[in-house]
C-alpha cells in the first residue's frame, strides 16, 4: 500500500524522515500521579527516534524480550515550517506552525524506564525500539479546530483504557513549542507528542489496542489505530544496567 498521499506539505512516508520527534512527559495530573512522578514546573521533554515509527498498515508493535511495555496515547502534532524562540503566548503563531495532526502510541519499556529513573540514565533505550510509536493516517488541519478540546481513547481487546480530552494537559501548545524551540530549533516536518492522559498500562503478545479522537464526539476516522502486538524474535534481551 502507498503511504505518499496527501496535498498538504506532510505526506505518510516522510514522517520516518522527520529529524526528531519530540515528546512532552507528565503533562496530565492523573498520569503523573499513576506514576508517582514528580509535577513538573515547566514542559520536560524527551526524544524518541524516528525509526520508532510504524505507519497503519505496516505490522505489528514488537514487544522486545524482557520488556514491560506499555502503551501511552498521545495527540502529535507535525510541523509544517521551522520554529525557533516562539512566544509562548502565541496561540495563533503555534497553530500556523502546525500543518498537520496524528494520533501516536508512545509505547514504552516501563522497567527499562524505572531502571533509568532510579539510576539517573537516559530513557532512550525505553522509548527507543523499532515499532515503539505507532502512528494514525495525517489528520488535516481543518479537521481539528480546537486541538486543546478533542477526546483521546486507547482500547486493549475493546477493553476502554484510556479515555480524557487534551483540556486537561498542564501545558498547552504553544508552551510546549515555546520552551522546546528556545532548546532546539523545530524543523518542517518534525513530531511533537503532547503528552499522555491516565490509564497506562502494560500489552502483551495476542493483544490489540485500537485507539483514536473523538471531536465533539464524532470519530476521526484518519485518526483511528488498530494494531496487534507481538513478541520479538531478535537476539536483544533487556538486562538490567
Amino acid at each position: 500500500m502507498s503511504l505518499t498521499f496527501r496535498r498538504g506539505l506532510t505526506t505518510m512516508a516522510s514522517l520516518k524522515k522527520a529529524s526528531k520527534v519530540v515528546c512532552i512527559g507528565r503533562n496530565y495530573a492523573d498520569h503523573i500521579t499513576e506514576l508517582n512522578s514528580a509535577k513538573p514546573k515547566q514542559p520536560f521533554f524527551f526524544l524518541k527516534p524516528p525509526s520508532s515509527i510504524i505507519l497503519p498498515g505496516e505490522g505489528p508493535v514488537i514487544r522486545p524480550r524482557g520488556v514491560d511495555m506499555h502503551y501511552e496515547v498521545e495527540l502529535a502534532l507535525i510541523l509544517g515550517k521551522r520554529v525557533r524562540d516562539h512566544d509562548a503566548s502565541d496561540l495563533q503563531g503555534a497553530l500556523d506552525a502546525i500543518d498537520s495532526y496524528a494520533l501516536s502510541i508512545d509505547m514504552t519499556a516501563r522497567n527499562v524506564q524505572n531502571e533509568a529513573k532510579k539510576k539517573g540514565l537516559p530513557w532512550d533505550i525505553a522509548k527507543g525500539f523499532d515499532t515503539f510509536l505507532p502512528m494514525s493516517k495525517l489528520i488535516e488541519k481543518s479537521r481539528i479546530q480546537d486541538p486543546h478540546n478533542i477526546e483521546l481513547y486507547l482500547k486493549v481487546n475493546d477493553e476502554v483504557r484510556q479515555n480524557d480530552s487534551t483540556n486537561l494537559m498542564l501545558f498547552q501548545i504553544p508552551r510546549i513549542l515555546s520552551d522546546i524551540s528556545k532548546v532546539m530549533t523545530l524543523e518542517a516536518g518534525d513530531i511533537v507528542l503532547t503528552g499522555t492522559p491516565k490509564g497506562v498500562g502494560p500489552v502483551v503478545p495476542g493483544d490489540v489496542m485500537r485507539a483514536g479522537i473523538r471531536v465533539d464526539g464524532k470519530e476521526i476516522e484518519e485518526a483511528k489505530i488498530e494494531i496487534a502486538v507481538e513478541e520479538s524474535t531478535r537476539s536483544y534481551e533487556y538486562a538490567e544496567t
